[in-house]
């Protein structure tokens, strides 16, 4: 779209000096790649404001923004063009949808409380070939996320399918002026986003608004919530259900399960059909059911229909980062090969590379229904590249092949097949890179993960960076737009891996980054982590670490100030940053009230360190009993913190909220707060449902048939009283799992159900009970996840969720995805 009717979209006139066609709407400032041909909007979030990155994409070459408030800097911008509006996701959106009226196309909106994201894969994949299909990368389903999704949709784009997402009231109206879908799906509905609906009542109405001009809703009419609201919405679209109900637009007359697929049995105007889709569970099902309904409603035989479900692929929801072979780092990206999500890996390859200061590789596939030229494409894609900094590409296909000069720059090999490829000795060759395979499906690029991967212990613990990411921005919610963050990534992260969850808080502007001793801030330093941190525990053994690493120490004694003063004043160094911790009550660590006056004295009288905060710690947050004595301890802080400021003519921080206090005390955050558990879902608000960061996971590695009598284990204490299953778990104390859990205690899911362990733990392998079950050798087994939650497990132990999440041993190993 041109930049002129852009601003004529935005309600500005007169002539653009420069016209320039758009083809990037900009909102996070980290993915510039293609100045001339972007247009930023300076969103305003409670958590960020872009107008401060306005100068920065103007060093880059930006000349186009789209503003909600006018700087002083930007006077000094002659050359750049800014289109002043009152709100700039607005603005967005605004242009989003006059791009989306430019298409007389079937649009195909999604939305649900789960399964969005798998249906418009899987319709995806069921018409991909039929024709040229633009839709959501990953799970853009936002207020930013859908304006920039529909931007996609090109000249020849023949269908475009989108999900939406929401949060509150108020928003679905937005997203349906921007989508206006011709052909509707209501996934299902649950209790996703809850908490900011006064009824499940009021979230139904709420998401059917996307479908206010549809001529078609497909739906399930089993789900009689759902159903009511649906048929009392007035909505002019055409209701195609389908479910148990004769009246349904598809009857489902049977369900029908065997070891590997399903048979589904549906009635349509009194005949009967039958589908077979290649999976069990049954989510599958019900994804399933509306890709049928969508499919038949739009003319396909069942002939067709059904050679399609037998291609069905299970979704890759997440962007996988594995250990490779030669210490190099594989991130497998499978989800959509298009120049949008090449972008998005790009982005995410970038972040991972610095972990262990790698090289960057790409391994791609032709992009196929890229709706541009393959000569532009393959240029866009080059350039891509070539501004992240990579060192080595590797293209398989004929198509990019044919291409090859638009590679010219960077080191590059071509090969026709995956096959030819894993056949050269160039697959054999990787060495210390950060590996990014994005392929489409027809590739088969999972070969070259196993050909790439560690062989693994089959025990690992997933982390889910994005659900990390949710939380922090939950939390974020909480505060002033001036609030700064500290993130504590002491003890591994909680043991989830402290580089890559500080790499991914650090990509997301968090200010301050915390740890227990001195070697893990230098660790974390030589990972590539540039923001401030602070060491919680500084031994004086580790202060040329602490000096080295450019690391900021908690003074909580004048015995340990007074040695770290005299170290850097050995080194010659002034006005070293460190944080005075005062002990307001909980009497571990910290000057006590009646010390501040003679610890002010001293530090007034040397220059070797400066104050950078004034801090306490909470001793009982996240417990109402304890209330009135956290407000003591805050009055405490606030007395002590007011002699600082008084003393010193610079800003001195002050804090004391942890996670339980941001969320109980938001009046108590000052100047920062400190997260930790909360970072990983764990909420002191029990109405809260934080989302699960890690997840805990192993197989079943070998089924035995125990006879009545018989006993499991050692001590024999797993006693059969009837004839049983058993299942043999590779996890056991050496891995976190704590002894007191054998013997029924704890609970594992293994095919959506729950086992209790048979017998004793070992260090190595736990029992567990699956008679009656339908469980084979290799099946995945979650020990802590979103079904079994770690507080759940605490709760069994008497302990507390830190205690679970530190204890996972580091023979574990941890993979990490973005979904």
């Amino acid at each position: 779209m041109l930049l002129s009717k852009i601003t004529h979209i935005l309600g500005f006139g007169g002539d653009i000096a420069g016209d320039r066609e758009i083809g990037w709407l900009l909102t996070d400032s980290r993915s510039l790649t293609f100045p001339a041909e972007s247009l930023f909007f300076a969103l305003v979030t409670n958590r960020n404001n872009g107008h401060q990155y306005v100068q920065e994409l103007y060093n880059q070459g930006l000349r186009a923004f789209v503003i909600s408030e006018v700087r002083d800097e930007f006077e000094t911008m002659q050359d750049a063009l800014f289109l002043l509006v009152d709100d700039t996701l607005m603005a967005l959106q605004q242009i989003a949808a006059a791009h989306r009226r430019e298409f007389s196309i079937p649009i195909i909106g999604i939305t649900g409380s789960n399964g969005k994201t798998i249906v418009k894969e899987w319709l995806f994949q069921l018409l991909h070939e039929e024709c040229k299909i633009v839709r959501s990368p990953r799970s853009y389903n936002s207020q930013i996320g859908v304006p920039l999704s529909v931007w996609q949709l090109r000249p020849d784009t023949q269908l475009g399918i989108f999900e939406a997402g929401i949060s509150m009231p108020g928003e679905m109206a937005k997203l349906e002026h921007v989508v206006r879908p011709t052909i509707g799906i209501f996934t299902n509905i649950g209790d996703a986003h809850q908490e900011n609906f006064i009824s499940q009542q009021q979230k139904i109405t709420e998401k059917l608004k996307l479908f206010t001009h549809a001529k078609v809703l497909i739906y399930n009419e089993d789900n009689p919530h759902l159903d009511a609201e649906i048929k009392q919405a007035g909505l002019d679209a055409a209701l195609l259900s389908w479910g148990q109900q004769p009246d349904c637009y598809l009857q489902l007359l049977s369900i029908n399960k065997s070891a590997t697929q399903t048979e589904l049995v549906v009635k349509r105007q009194y005949v009967q059909y039958t589908f077979q889709i290649p999976f069990t569970d049954d989510a599958s099902v019900e994804n399933a059911m509306h890709c049928i309904a969508c499919l038949i409603y739009q003319g396909y035989n069942v002939g067709d229909i059904n050679s399609k479900l037998s291609q069905l692929e299970r979704v890759a929801m997440r962007l996988e980062v594995k250990h490779g072979v030669q210490d190099c780092l594989i991130i497998n990206d499978s989800y959509n090969a298009d120049l949008n999500a090449l972008n998005i890996a790009l982005d995410f390859l970038s972040q991972q590379s610095v972990s262990k200061q790698l090289s960057k590789t790409i391994i791609l596939s032709d992009i196929l229904q890229s709706g541009f030229q393959p000569d532009v494409l393959y240029q866009k894609v080059a350039e891509l590249i070539l501004a992240r900094n990579c060192h080595r590409f590797i293209g398989i296909g004929d198509e990019i092949g044919r291409h090859a000069a638009a590679f010219s720059a960077i080191e590059s090999y071509f090969f026709p097949t995956t096959e030819s490829f894993l056949n050269d000795p160039i697959s054999a060759g990787f060495r210390h890179e950060a590996i990014l395979l994005k392929g489409s499906r027809k590739f088969g690029f999972e070969q070259i993960s196993h050909k790439l991967e560690l062989i693994a212990h089959e025990t690992v613990l997933e982390v889910n960076l994005n659900a990390l990411v949710d939380n922090l921005n939950y939390f974020r919610s909480k505060l002033r737009r001036e609030t700064k963050i500290m993130s504590m990534v002491k003890a591994f992260a909680y043991g989830s891996g402290s580089v890559e969850i500080a790499k991914t808080l650090q990509h997301h502007r968090v200010d301050y980054l915390a740890v227990a001793v001195a070697d893990e801030g230098a660790e974390l330093r030589r990972a590539g982590i540039r923001i401030p941190i602070v060491v919680m525990n500084p031994e004086k053994s580790a202060f040329d670490v602490l000096f080295e690493n450019n690391l900021e120490p908690e003074i909580y004694s004048f015995n340990l100030l007074k040695a770290f003063m005299e170290a850097a004043g050995k080194l010659a160094l002034t006005d070293y940053p460190i944080h005075v911790k005062i002990d307001t009550g909980m009497h571990r660590l910290g000057f006590d009230a009646e010390e501040v006056d003679g610890l002010i004295e001293l530090l007034k009288s040397e220059n070797q360190v400066k104050v950078r905060s004034v801090f306490s710690h909470l001793a009982g947050a996240d417990e109402p009993r304890l209330d009135d004595f956290t407000r003591q301890q805050v009055g405490v802080l606030n007395t002590c913190a007011d002699k600082f400021s008084k003393a010193f003519p610079h800003r001195i921080l002050k804090h004391i909220l942890n996670s339980a206090g941001t969320e109980r005390f938001p009046e108590f955050q000052f100047d920062m707060v400190r997260l930790g558990i909360g970072h990983y879902g764990i909420s002191a608000l029990p109405e809260v449902k934080l989302r699960q960061v890690c997840a805990l996971k192993t197989i079943v590695l070998q089924l035995k048939q125990v006879k009545a009598g018989e006993t499991v284990g050692y001590s024999r204490n797993g006693i059969a009283t009837e004839d049983k299953l058993i299942a043999m778990l590779p996890i056991g104390y050496a891995d976190g799992y704590n002894r007191k859990l054998g013997n029924g205690l704890g609970e594992v899911l293994v095919k959506g159900k729950r086992a209790r362990v048979f017998g004793n733990v070992s260090m190595d392998l736990i029992a567990i009970d699956v008679t009656g079950m339908d469980v084979q050798e290799g099946d995945t087994v979650e020990i802590f996840g979103d079904y079994i939650t770690i507080a759940e497990m605490a709760d069994k132990l008497n302990t507390i969720p830190y205690e679970i999440l530190t204890g996972v041993s580091r023979r574990v190993k941890r993979v990490y995805f973005s979904e």
